[in-house]
């Protein structure tokens, strides 16, 4: 045992849990220095998403990849401040191999169907969106993008199976829906809300 590294160690996560966020980062870099571990690099990036660094966040996950590449969840926080950084490509890769570890990591498939849409690929989209809405099907959001990521695949008929299926559970997000397409090839699924 590294005695250096555990006493840095544990002197990051008491600042992380007292929320002095600086302090305890810079415990974790001298933890790390001692001895890196995929645990420190993952604190560090999660520290350095919470402060909108995302390009030192990509950073840390990325190293906490290199040293535990079988960890799916530290894929899937690779891959959500790529996006988060404008990344998208890099991404989807990061989120497939979360979900290849672990196909049942909806947030993943969720955070794949999001950079897919924005790259205009709405196809790859509505696959990953009917995924994570498989694995969760009480998430609103991930019905709202399935069937969001329909209409712009052209898919009207998807989109409307989504909206049926959204307003089965959350209506008024199955009207944001409708609205949110700007077409009126829905306007007979409107739901009237009582409030």
């Amino acid at each position: 045992m590294n005695f250096e590294q555990w006493r840095h160690s544990t002197r990051a996560w008491l600042f992380h849990f007292i929320g002095k966020e600086e302090l305890a980062y810079d415990e974790y870099v001298t933890a790390y220095r001692h001895h890196p571990t995929a645990a420190a690099a993952r604190s560090l990036g999660c520290i350095k998403a919470g402060k909108e660094a995302m390009g030192d966040a990509v950073h840390w996950f990325e190293e906490a990849v290199r040293l535990e590449p079988e960890h799916a969840e530290t894929w899937f926080n690779l891959g959500f401040v790529r996006e988060r950084d404008g990344r998208r490509r890099e991404a989807i890769d990061a989120f497939r191999e979360s979900v290849r570890l672990q196909p049942t990591i909806d947030r993943a498939w969720y955070g794949m169907g999001m950079a897919h849409a924005a790259l205009g690929e709405h196809q790859d989209a509505v696959k990953a969106f009917e995924e994570a809405a498989r694995l969760q099907p009480m998430n609103s959001e991930a019905r709202y993008q399935l069937g969001m990521a329909c209409y712009h695949a052209g898919d009207l008929a998807r989109a409307r199976a989504a909206i049926k299926e959204l307003k089965g559970f959350d209506p008024k997000r199955a009207n944001a829906l409708i609205r949110d397409t700007g077409s009126d090839e829905f306007d007979d699924l409107i739901t009237t809300l009582p409030f």
